[in-house]
């Protein structure tokens, strides 16, 4: 077991009614460091009763959440993101030690995090309804805002801390209560991230249950969960959209991604390609808006290539606690089923400018080269699933048009990235790129004022803005007649000539 004080304080641990206790269940599964296969932790398969208790005490606590003020509310989420940032370093090492991802990367998620926290500290006070225009002359009509309950948040591993604060910021400052299931490959940092949160919010409000498929399955079907917030695979989602449409709850899918990322001889080329080996290399490809599909123009193809081989090759590979710009994938399967992707990509045609292979410096660990592909075909596997990895899947274009029309044929619609100069072909992406987010010149950037979410195959919903706390919250009509006043003119007995279809 690690040394890391952390890992052994809280392996096994689950969080209910305001308590990190040891789970009761005797099935555990090992949380392996991929920077040196260590074991480092473990993870209980939390019981049908914990999750029962976790959310009996959570729709307690939300009830005295919702008797406060919506000024009260706010300033406990002000104080939670500040918890989460005095509490960064720790935060970003343990999210480093047991998903692999840099230091420098997990320290920005934790800051982002806090962003998040803060901006629906504010805006979830700002909008409680509205007043609209009566049907009757002196009745006040209402629409009024109002939290579901106890939110389910099942969460993936890729981004733990700010996937996690996205909507628990929203859903609190919407005035529920939250359950997180978190990845078994970032439970103990996800039990440390709600443990900076307990002491500025009531007992029960926050809880996590940690499991595999048997445990997301129960928090979809519980009766006493009134909504569910899912990251995953499409496969997965599907099941929890499926579970929730059995009983009528409001569900936030957001799956998986296969984003176009498209340059134009217009653009400045250092700069995409900079852009480019970013997008496909954030988190080691482990990003749901990575750039996984390069459609780039005939014109600069060759000059682009030369680019963003070189800028690959540069790129620092090692344990996330090393002076390094790429960490490992998350797992030794993660790592298995990238590998066979590429290996068909390449017996499919494909040729590889550079990577290909794993790091020959490193013994240990679940890493891999960052990959260019070159003349990559349309119709490749690579190119219509999710790669989630750090590949740079190339293609060949004539023009624009090619361009959007194979960047549409996706099944998938989350991200879309356009490196252009050219004001019409700006236009054009944003009229006809099929997808929740397009990004120009300016790629994987988040605005927590902005929604972010998908098409397609990648999701139902909405995360941040005003659109992601409306996931957590119902409308309901409100009609007011203050005098109290008699409507002969439409209530019974009708009258004879309305009734027997004759004029006033």
């Amino acid at each position: 077991m690690s040394g890391f004080k952390p890992f052994a304080d809280y392996s096994n641990h689950i969080l209910v009614n305001g308590e990190l206790r040891r789970s009761a269940s005797t099935t555990a599964l090992d949380v392996i460091d991929p920077a040196t296969e260590q074991v480092v932790a473990s993870v209980s398969d939390a019981t049908d009763a914990e999750l029962d208790q976790a959310v009996a005490s959570a729709k307690q606590a939300q009830r005295a959440w919702l008797k406060l003020s919506a000024l009260e509310r706010t300033e406990a989420l002000h104080k939670v993101a500040q918890a989460i940032e005095d509490n960064r370093p720790l935060l970003a090492e343990s999210m480093t030690r047991e998903m692999g991802k840099p230091y420098k990367e997990a320290f920005d998620e934790v800051t982002w995090s806090v962003w998040a926290f803060r901006y629906y500290a504010e805006v979830s006070r700002h909008d409680h309804g509205r007043v609209v225009g009566p049907v009757v002359g002196g009745h006040m009509n209402l629409v009024t805002k109002h939290p579901l309950g106890v939110v389910g948040i099942i969460m993936a591993f890729n981004f733990p801390y700010c996937l996690y604060s996205w909507e628990a910021a929203a859903a609190l400052g919407a005035g529920n209560a939250v359950i997180l299931k978190p990845s078994d490959h970032t439970s103990v940092s996800s039990l440390l991230f709600l443990k900076t949160m307990m002491p500025h919010l009531p007992p029960g409000l926050i809880g996590l249950i940690t499991g595999g498929v048997r445990v997301g399955t129960a928090m979809v079907a519980h009766k006493d969960i009134h909504g569910i917030a899912f990251t995953g695979s499409v496969g997965a989602g599907r099941a929890v959209a499926k579970g929730c449409a059995e009983n009528f709850k409001k569900a936030l899918i957001e799956t998986s991604g296969n984003d176009p990322f498209i340059v134009m001889p217009s653009a400045n080329l250092d700069i995409a390609a900079r852009a480019a080996v970013f997008a496909a290399n954030l988190n080691a490809g482990q990003v749901c808006t990575s750039g996984e599909r390069f459609y780039i123009h005939q014109d600069i193809h060759d000059a682009f290539i030369d680019k963003v081989v070189g800028l690959t090759r540069k790129i620092r590979i090692g344990n996330g606690l090393d002076k390094v710009d790429m960490g490992p994938m998350v797992s030794e399967r993660e790592r298995s089923r990238y590998e066979g992707l590429v290996s068909r990509a390449i017996e499919a045609g494909a040729r590889v400018a550079t990577g290909g292979a794993r790091p020959s410096h490193l013994n240990a660990g679940y890493f891999v080269e960052p990959t260019v592909l070159t003349e990559v075909q349309p119709d490749a596997e690579i190119l219509n699933v999710e790669s989630f990895g750090p590949v740079m899947s190339v293609c060949r274009v004539a023009d624009f048009d090619e361009a959007l029309t194979l960047a549409n044929r996706s099944d998938y619609g989350l991200g879309s990235t356009v490196y252009t100069t050219d004001l019409g072909e700006t236009h054009r992406a944003i009229e006809e790129l099929e997808s929740g987010m397009t990004w120009i010149n300016a790629p994987l950037m988040d605005n927590n004022a902005a929604p972010f979410g998908g098409r397609k195959i990648s999701g139902m919903g909405s995360q941040l803005g005003a659109e992601g706390l409306d996931q957590f919250r119902h409308s309901k009509m409100v009609m007011i007649d203050p005098s109290c006043s008699s409507h002969d003119f439409w209530w019974f007995p009708y009258a004879d000539a309305e009734a027997f279809g004759g004029e006033k």
